[in-house]
């Protein structure tokens, strides 16, 4: 990369934009004839009749988590930096506050139900992204707890407030064909030499914008990759006339045979039918999508997030059931794809969700029509909105700075803050490849890969693109960012502000402890289905994290961090260990980490390079991960396990050289590692087990007490297995 000469600076327009009410969900249950956009739980004392949701309870509930709604019949892309006010109509038999959480929060907190019906407003409700339950779900969970009596909800509204648009919304048709009016081209309808359609592995399936699969049709023993034997394949919907108007054209998906088509399937997806868009969509897109559709008979459909290819599943949560009649209907919903559906390009719809293995629906003849798939028009380019966290500017994404260029080296450029002006300073970026929309704008961000120096016009770094990336400056002032996107290259240059503060190489440290963690004996697995797993004689109640070792790193790690993480190991006897991502407090799993850890009875050394997870297992952006697990309880036996030599820093050019811009863990000391020895216990901090059986052989002092495998000192009348001087021994 050639270096730059000196650049027009460009000033950041920081306009003030009217906050607009955005109604995120709203539904008036007096009205209606059906709970259908959310979930019951303990049916035995919810239901919902003559028009509410009907809560009742006689007798105190230790932990009763009343129900759960879903502001969407879809998980809506929440905006994390938004606040939520939830408005509902409730009313009880007793007055008494009763807790609930927003989308994994701790907000809204309390509900105090009056005896009168009444709507009651909650404030300030936000979205945790990094709860390990309902984070990113839209989920307001109400929880009666000691509530003995009913309460009754007949209508819930929920909404945000956002800047309004400085320009108007266009709305663009994705979709060609969707009336049905145009017959499939020949090579969609191509067939091999089994007479099979083999085009829905295809990479023009997004020209097809319906797709069935019907159980019996398009099946043979081989796939086009020769895979899924026996199973259907889906292919380009059938197009037939209107069985009420000959002058019209439908699609049509025949569900006359309806069973498993094997110990893996479900019935409920042996009929399918598949709205297709052209492409895979980013997190934060919102789609509008329309289509009417009608039955031979009455049925339910459940919708689920497909990706390119149709039957390849994404997400369970598509647009929520639709209820099919024999009369046409018109389904119109706006949906929004948070993390989870990204990269998802069809709404699929399960045809036999009414369907069991014991009274399967009757054969049905399924109809669609003017199908429409419309997306936003949003400007496409780079474009950098700015923040300053100690001043509170704000970010302002409908006036995202543009970038301008390119030069001659194909580099493009952008200013933020504005020189000679101290109150224009500002301390971090997004940078997207999209405006128009706070969500898009969000969902289409790109991240650096390595460290802002400012002062080094050398210092270009590879960048990737990933969602709601916010980029941290190492000092406030007036930016200038350089991009070049035929290489995936960026540059930073402060040209005013703060003095710099930029980490320097330093040597990697060792942490000199030698950890030994004595997992006891676990119980038998527990199991899903009432029958022992795989090496297991019984089914019980352990867990391969019963016993656990912890690293813990000194700060807060964001998703995508690149890091490296070294050790030696050794153990009494060859074990496999599991390991995962945490957050700061371990036992807060996030999701898993490197891979497996085969500890054998000779030491080895261990290293892999640990990139922070992106998102959490439920597709939730990860924020605050501090520390990686070890599951020991994979095998039943007790075990000992030796880790010692630590490494843990960040991963860069300086590794070679024996250096990193930052050490993950101390060189002396135990602050950053934490165990667990056995089923129900919490992990803590190494070498102070309350029941001293880890300070027994940490430490390694004798010791005349016993104890159980819980950590409880007994008698010398016990009889089982015990742990005396720190050895597990069986009394009988």
């Amino acid at each position: 990369m050639k270096k730059l000469f000196t650049l027009v600076a460009l000033l950041t327009c920081f306009l003030g934009a009217k906050a607009e009410t955005v109604v995120d969900f709203e539904k008036d249950y007096s009205t209606a004839d059906s709970w259908a956009h959310g979930w019951l739980n303990e049916e035995e004392h919810i239901k919902f009749e003559d028009g509410a949701i009907h809560f009742s309870n006689d007798a105190v509930q230790e932990q009763f988590y009343s129900f759960q709604y879903q502001l969407h019949p879809g998980i809506p892309g929440l905006d994390n930096d938004a606040s939520y006010t939830i408005t509902l109509r409730i009313k009880g038999t007793v007055a008494q506050d009763i807790h609930a959480s927003f989308s994994g929060s701790n907000t809204p907190g309390m509900i105090s139900v009056p005896t009168e019906w009444q709507d009651v407003v909650l404030e300030n409700c936000v979205n945790d992204p990094n709860a390990a339950y309902f984070a990113n779900s839209g989920c307001l969970l109400i929880q009666p707890g000691d509530y003995v009596g009913d309460i009754w909800i007949s209508y819930i509204k929920i909404t945000h407030e956002e800047k309004a648009p400085t320009r108007p919304v266009e709305w663009l048709e994705q979709l060609t064909n969707g009336d049905a009016e145009t017959a499939w081209p020949d090579w969609a309808l191509e067939k091999n030499d089994e007479g099979i359609n083999i085009n829905w592995r295809g990479d023009r399936t997004g020209e097809i914008c319906a797709w069935s699969l019907q159980m019996g049709t398009n099946a043979g023993d081989t796939g086009a990759d020769g895979t899924l034997d026996g199973r259907a394949r889906p292919f380009p919907a059938n197009i037939v006339v209107d069985p009420a108007d000959a002058s019209n054209h439908v699609f049509m998906v025949d569900a006359s045979q309806i069973a498993k088509i094997d110990e893996d399937a479900s019935i409920t997806w042996s009929n399918q039918f598949w709205i297709q868009s052209p492409k895979g969509w980013k997190e934060g897109t919102k789609v509008k999508l329309h289509f009417r559709y009608k039955a031979e008979i009455a049925a339910k459909a459940q919708t689920q997030i497909h990706k390119q290819h149709p039957s390849d599943y994404l997400h369970y949560v598509g647009v929520g059931d639709v209820n099919f009649t024999t009369e046409w209907q018109d389904f119109d919903t706006t949906l929004q794809f948070d993390a989870s559906q990204a990269t998802g390009w069809s709404v699929a719809f399960n045809l036999c969700a009414d369907s069991s293995v014991d009274a399967p629906q009757p054969a049905n003849k399924f109809y669609f029509d003017d199908l429409s798939w419309q997306v936003m028009k949003l400007d496409e380019g780079l474009f950098v909105a700015s923040s300053n966290t100690t001043t509170g500017i704000e970010y302002d994404y409908d006036n995202a700075i543009e970038f301008q260029g390119p030069t001659d080296d194909g580099v493009y450029w952008a200013t933020v803050g504005t020189e000679g002006k101290q109150d224009t300073w500002v301390n971090q970026l997004m940078i997207s490849t999209v405006r128009g929309e706070n969500a898009a704008f969000k969902g289409a961000t790109i991240k650096p890969s390595g460290t802002i120096k400012g002062n080094d016009e050398d210092n270009w770094q590879d960048y990737t693109a990933t969602a709601q990336y916010k980029i941290d400056l190492p000092a406030a002032g007036v930016w200038q960012i350089f991009i070049s996107p035929e290489t995936n290259q960026i540059l930073f240059m402060m040209t005013e502000g703060e003095e710099l503060v930029v980490k320097e190489p330093v040597d990697i440290v060792t942490n000199s402890e030698v950890l030994v963690i004595n997992g006891v004996e676990r119980d038998w697995l527990a199991s899903d289905d009432g029958n022992p797993k795989e090496g297991e004689d019984e089914v019980g109640t352990g867990q391969t994290w019963d016993n656990q070792f912890f690293i813990v790193a000194n700060r807060v790690l964001k998703g995508d961090e690149e890091t490296v993480i070294e050790f030696d190991y050794v153990a009494t006897l060859d074990a496999k260990t599991l390991t995962g991502t945490h957050a700061a407090k371990p036992g807060d799993y996030r999701k898993n980490a490197f891979g497996d850890v085969d500890f054998t009875t000779t030491e080895q050394h261990f290293k892999a390079d640990y990139k922070i997870p992106a998102s959490d297992w439920n597709g939730n952006a990860i924020t605050d991960a501090q520390s990686i697990s070890f599951d020991m309880a994979v095998i039943k036996a007790a075990n000992d396990y030796t880790i010692k030599n630590v490494k843990w820093y960040l991963k860069g050019d300086e590794n070679e050289n024996g250096k990193t811009l930052e050490n993950l863990i101390d060189a002396t000391g135990t602050k950053n590692f934490w165990v667990k020895i056995s089923a129900g216990t919490d992990p803590y901090p190494y070498g102070t087990d309350p029941s001293g059986i880890n300070n027994v052989v940490a430490k390694g002092n004798a010791s005349t007490a016993t104890y159980n495998l819980a950590g409880q000192r007994i008698s010398k009348e016990y009889k089982g297995i015990v742990v005396k001087d720190g050895k597990k021994v069986m009394v009988k």
